[in-house]
C-alpha cells in the first residue's frame, strides 16, 4: 500500500503547525491518515548553546541569515525520511505557485518545505541541496511559514477522497485556464439583488453558457495575462 502524502516542514517555529492545516477538510484529512504532517525544528540542527541558526550577512548590510551549515544538516535529515520528495523553499524571488504545479506536486509522494527566516538564507545551501524556490505572490512576509500552509493546502485539497464532490475541483479557477464564474445561492432577492435568471431556467446548456462567459469577462478584466494565454491555446 503506497504511503500517504505527506508534508515535512523545516521550521524554527514547530509551533505554527498544524495550525489551519488542522481544521475543516484539511484537518480531518490529516485525522484520518489521508495525508501526514511533519514539522523538522531547524534549530535542532544548530550547534552551541544559544542554537543558533543565523548570522550576519557576508559584505554586511542589515539583518541576519540563516546558516548554510545548519540548514544543510536538517536539509539531509528531511531527505532521509523522504527522499523521493521535492526541496521547496518558499521565497518571494521564487516562481510563482500554480494550479499547474500544486497538481503536479499532489500526484507525488508529498514535499519537504523548508520556511525562511530574517533576511534570507545563504545562496550556498540552495544550490547545494538543488532547492526548488517558489512564491505564493509578490508580496513579503515575516517568514515561510504561512505560505507552507497555503502551499500543503493547495496540493491536499487535490488528494482523493478530500473534497466531498471531485467533480468540483474541475470548474475552479485555473483549471481550464480561466478565473472561476460568480456563484449565487439562496435567497433568491437579496438587498435589492437578485440572482441572475438564467441560473434559475434550468437549461443546463444555458446556464453552461452563461457561465463561460462569465469566466471570459472576468479574467479578461482581471487577470490579462491568464486570458493571453488561454487565448492562444
Amino acid at each position: 500500500m503506497r504511503p500517504p502524502w505527506s508534508a515535512r516542514v523545516l521550521t524554527i517555529l514547530p509551533e505554527a503547525f498544524p495550525g489551519p492545516l488542522g481544521v475543516s477538510l484539511i484537518g480531518r484529512a490529516l485525522e484520518q491518515g489521508v495525508w501526514a504532517l511533519e514539522t523538522i525544528d531547524i534549530r535542532d540542527f544548530a550547534q552551541g548553546k544559544h542554537r543558533s541558526v543565523d548570522d550576519t550577512p557576508a559584505g554586511g548590510g542589515p539583518g541576519m541569515v540563516m546558516r548554510a551549515d545548519v540548514l544543510g544538516a536538517a536539509l539531509d535529515a528531511a531527505v532521509a525520511k523522504s527522499p523521493g520528495a521535492p526541496l521547496i523553499y518558499l521565497s518571494p524571488r521564487g516562481r510563482p505557485l500554480t494550479q499547474a504545479r500544486v497538481r503536479e506536486l499532489s500526484r507525488g509522494p508529498g514535499v519537504s518545505l523548508l520556511c525562511g527566516r530574517f533576511e534570507g538564507v545563504d545562496q550556498r545551501v540552495l544550490e547545494a541541496r538543488e532547492i526548488e524556490e517558489i512564491s505564493i505572490g509578490d508580496f513579503v512576509l515575516a517568514g515561510g511559514e504561512v505560505a507552507a500552509c497555503a502551499l500543503v493546502e493547495a496540493c491536499v485539497r487535490l488528494l482523493p477522497g478530500v473534497i466531498g464532490d471531485a467533480d468540483s475541483l474541475t470548474q475552479e479557477s485555473f483549471e481550464q485556464g480561466l478565473l472561476e464564474y460568480p456563484h449565487y445561492t439562496r435567497p433568491r432577492e437579496w438587498e435589492g439583488r437578485e440572482i441572475p435568471e438564467v441560473l434559475l431556467s434550468g437549461d443546463h446548456k444555458k446556464i453552461a453558457e452563461w457561465r463561460r462567459e462569465q469566466a471570459e469577462k472576468i479574467t479578461r478584466e482581471r487577470r490579462p495575462d491568464l486570458w493571453e494565454t488561454h487565448r492562444k491555446k
